[in-house]
């Protein structure tokens, strides 16, 4: 597996490419700014990329805001979310576990490929830190629960969030407070 890792918009907010066999999807399409939009666009042409998917952790708008113009590029791309995965009962996607980690946000899920040991986890899971949980959605009872399945899952699992830099689960479960 391959992730290239862009940071996005005002918030700095992670938007990964991901390479997962000869499938290739977009976590959390941030991109803010038609310049932004463009950096993403030509890595994916310079590296002769075609995301079929796009997968969204959670709903707030520095997640989901480069959504339009990733769909301007690729009309057929699939989008894959709460709505489209929990709701559905569909709990595995594109080789990955769907995981509802509600907390920062009632639509809150994490995407766990357990063969790699890696996990997209948005703002349910920072390094050493987590999600807010002030804004509307927001739960800081339902965000520990969601932490305890996470802190279930192996220690060398790779945690890649939707801000700042990808940690494991073993550090967290070390260093982060809230685990």
């Amino acid at each position: 597996m391959e992730i290239k890792t862009f940071y996005f918009n005002p918030y700095r907010e992670c938007t990964y490419v991901v390479q997962h066999g000869q499938e290739v999807f977009i976590v959390d399409p941030g991109m803010y700014t038609a310049k932004e939009v463009e950096r993403l666009m030509s890595y994916l042409h310079d590296n002769q990329l075609s995301p079929t998917m796009y997968l969204i952790t959670h709903s707030h708008p520095d997640h989901i805001c480069g959504v339009e113009a990733l769909i301007s590029h690729y009309p057929d791309i699939r989008k894959v979310s709460y709505q489209t995965s929990v709701v559905n009962n569909q709990l595995s996607v594109c080789g990955c576990q769907v995981i509802p980690t509600p907390g920062h946000k009632e639509d809150s899920v994490c995407y766990y490929f357990a063969e790699e040991k890696i996990l997209f986890t948005g703002d349910t899971l920072f390094q050493e830190s987590v999600g807010r949980t002030d804004l509307p959605g927001g739960d800081m009872s339902e965000l520990i629960r969601s932490l305890k399945k996470l802190s279930e899952l192996p220690d060398d699992t790779q945690v890649y969030p939707g801000h700042g830099y990808a940690t494991t689960i073993g550090h967290e479960k070390e260093y982060n407070p809230y685990l």
